[in-house]
């Protein structure tokens, strides 16, 4: 397609893009037609190949409505009026961008063989799947294999014989289409300011309208015979024209191949809307098992934000257990039982279903955002239950109680403590919560999953763990073990307030001082 073809198109575009969006949001509209010049196109978030793609990028006011409800107008309005153009959505933030590691969209499934036409072939049959998944929209294959080219081959003979060569000729063109800036840059100092500009010269793209004027473009050594001063002195003799030098055969060739690993590969690139992104994912890797038994030599793999998601999540699901497993190896040396460490880690599920809890009513998915809050609810409510247990330790050997007894006196004690430790936290995590300002969504899913985690696991540390303690705790604990965790947690009051300058109420000396004297 001609870049004015296209431009066209781009405009019928924004007319539709200006009636769905209103003018009170719509900031503005810019439209980066066909491949960027004289840019590093490793510095341009644009999948534009060829003078037939094109950008359009739409930037929204202050306050103005939801971005995806925009987005999923667009859509329809776009794909409904323009049945013959691929249109999709890239990711605009920042955030999905370096998520994506560079690519245009959160999914892309890339196919790797060697044989592009083969690839091609599954990739058709996989797009035409992806697309019947609930969810997975924007379904593309970015590579194009039938792109409309003019290959024009070169006698090299005859140019021999005339003095030319095969790298005269590309040269030629090369300036001709793209400027010499290339191949032999100019610069121009201005005497007023002393800046340097670059001068690039071309043929103008109006004079090039047609087959028989690029083979009227002049072709001319590179090197000028001696005597001469530039190549406007080269003789005629010695300058021909293109269409005395090479044919043209029309063909449709690779708009595009890229590599992943040195291999080829084939992308099929999709977005996610109105479903999270892991049962998109799960889905999507069930078509690609569907597919059955591929050519020998063809892969087909999942880049993109599931991958990522798939090795964060393991990651932070580990550390989620060996801190448990640490957490509960450290209790083992405080408390010098192994019994009393098991019991404090009943709240542990209570948090995890608190967790699960709020993020069910909240609409919230499992991210990377909630793990994080996981842990530090899991953290808060072990170090609640931990005043449980080591207040019922402590009351059965200074009065003698049983277990029942000394559960019901620690929960009675403990319960203040307990409850200015969850409702600090669970009204500082509220604004956190709702997601107010700016980002705040991103940050919500922490807030909640914390503010669900400690409800709950409140509940069972004021409830459940008495219970279960005074199930299982039937022998009272040892003198050695309660000396020993009682001095203990004096060295940690201790530095507390000498680190902060702070007088801190030694509980645990006062009763080593009342062992002592009994």
């Amino acid at each position: 397609t001609r870049i004015e073809e296209t431009e066209k198109l781009v405009d019928s575009a924004e007319a539709h893009i200006q009636n769905i969006i209103g003018k009170k949001d719509l900031g503005a509209v810019n439209d980066m037609i066909g491949v960027p010049l004289f840019y590093n196109l490793a510095f341009v978030q644009t999948d534009n190949t060829s003078s037939m793609d094109a950008d359009i990028l739409i930037s929204l006011n202050k306050g103005h409505q939801p971005t995806n409800d925009y987005i999923r107008k667009i859509r329809k309005d776009l794909n409904d009026h323009f049945p013959g153009c691929a249109i999709y959505f890239q990711s605009a933030d920042i955030v999905n961008q370096v998520l994506n590691f560079g690519v245009s969209a959160p999914i892309d499934i890339q196919i790797m063989n060697n044989n592009y036409d083969t690839s091609y072939k599954y990739a058709i049959a996989l797009k035409n799947a992806i697309r019947t998944v609930p969810g997975a929209t924007d379904v593309n294959i970015k590579q194009i294999l039938d792109y409309p080219t003019m290959k024009f081959n070169v006698n090299r003979i005859k140019a021999q014989e005339l003095g030319l060569s095969q790298k005269d000729v590309a040269n030629s063109m090369l300036v001709a289409l793209s400027s010499n800036a290339a191949i032999a840059p100019s610069f121009y100092i201005n005497p007023t300011n002393n800046v340097n500009y670059q001068v690039a010269v071309k043929i103008p793209y109006q004079e090039l309208n047609s087959v028989s004027s690029i083979l009227n473009t002049p072709v001319t050594n590179g090197n000028p015979p001696s005597g001469a001063q530039n190549l406007t002195d080269v003789p005629s003799s010695q300058t021909q024209t293109l269409g005395n030098l090479a044919t043209v055969n029309y063909e449709n060739q690779y708009d595009v191949i890229n590599h992943y690993t040195v291999q080829r590969v084939m992308d099929i690139t999709a977005n996610v809307d109105g479903r999270d992104m892991g049962s998109v994912a799960n889905d999507i890797e069930k078509k690609i098992a569907s597919m059955g038994q591929l050519p020998v030599g063809m892969h087909i793999y999942m880049r993109g934000q599931p991958e990522v998601m798939d090795s964060t999540f393991k990651t932070l699901g580990l550390g989620l257990l060996l801190s448990i497993l640490l957490v509960y190896m450290l209790m083992v040396v405080l408390f010098q039982t192994w019994l009393d460490p098991f019991i404090i880690l009943f709240a542990v599920p209570g948090a995890f279903v608190g967790i699960l809890w709020m993020l069910a009513i909240t609409g919230t998915t499992i991210n990377t955002v909630s793990l994080m809050g996981s842990i530090v609810a899991v953290g808060i409510a072990v170090s609640n239950s931990i005043l449980m247990v080591s207040f019922a330790n402590e009351v059965r050997v200074e009065k003698g109680l049983n277990a029942i007894e000394a559960a019901l006196e620690a929960g009675k004690t403990r319960l203040r403590p307990v409850l200015m430790t969850a409702l600090a936290m669970v009204l500082g995590m509220i604004p956190m919560a709702l997601g107010t300002g700016a980002g705040g969504e991103q940050n919500a899913p922490l807030g909640r999953a914390v503010m669900g985690g400690l409800i709950v696991a409140t509940v069972v540390t004021l409830f459940i763990v008495p219970v279960i303690y005074s199930i299982l705790r039937k022998n009272a604990p040892s003198r050695n073990q309660l000396d020993e965790q009682f001095a203990l947690e004096t060295m940690r009051y201790d530095e507390v307030s000498t680190d902060h300058g702070v007088l801190v109420p030694g509980t645990s000396v006062n009763t080593n001082e009342n062992n002592s004297n009994k």
